[in-house]
């Protein structure tokens, strides 16, 4: 019962690190990449559909982002919904792709993306520590059931925290590099 309550933890603490990282991709640097789009969706033919499921990305430097359509009626659509996305980027059509080009950022912009960014690695962490506190909450029941011993009570919870300790520093660890990237110039 204790293994499964742990293995129930780490798995779902790895997702709040597997978020964290594709939340932390979506922030966008001086660099031109793929990730930055994945949040972003078009409206096809109605539907809310992923940039990624309509059409192909090519950098073209590390400034420039070319984003071909599979359908060149959807051109339109992607235009829009980059234009949307608040990335802080202006979308060109030249009628058989979209071809944007990144600013620099100001050091201003950079300091407001840190922030986010620090937002956040805050959240993941704090979602690590609720998968913390719920899984501690499930032994203490199983404790009080006299389904386990106080001794493996207090083991389970030292794996626990140390369990809980790995998953923050994988976030500080993912935060770390994404701040690096924007004070990069």
């Amino acid at each position: 019962m204790i293994a499964e309550i742990q293995k129930e933890a780490s798995n779902k603490m790895s997702y709040a690190v597997d978020h964290a990282r594709e939340d932390l991709a979506t922030i966008r640097t001086g660099r031109a990449h793929p990730a930055m789009f994945n949040k972003i969706q078009a409206d096809y033919y109605g539907a809310p559909t992923p940039l990624q499921q309509l059409a192909t990305f090519t950098s073209t430097d590390p400034r420039s982002m070319m984003i071909t359509p599979f359908d060149r009626s959807a051109i339109g659509a992607i235009e829009k919904a980059i234009r949307e996305a608040d990335l802080g980027v202006n979308p060109s059509n030249d009628g058989n792709a979209v071809r944007i080009v990144m600013p620099q950022l100001t050091e201003e912009r950079r300091k407001e993306y840190i922030k986010m960014a620090k937002a956040k690695a805050e959240d993941a962490r704090i979602a690590v520590r609720n998968v913390r506190r719920h899984s501690h909450d499930q032994l203490k029941k199983l404790q009080k059931d006299g389904e386990i011993s106080e001794d493996d009570l207090s083991r389970a919870e030292k794996a626990l925290d140390a369990s809980t300790k790995k998953f923050v520093e994988s976030i500080d660890e993912i935060l770390k590099h994404k701040e690096a990237e924007l004070n990069e110039i």
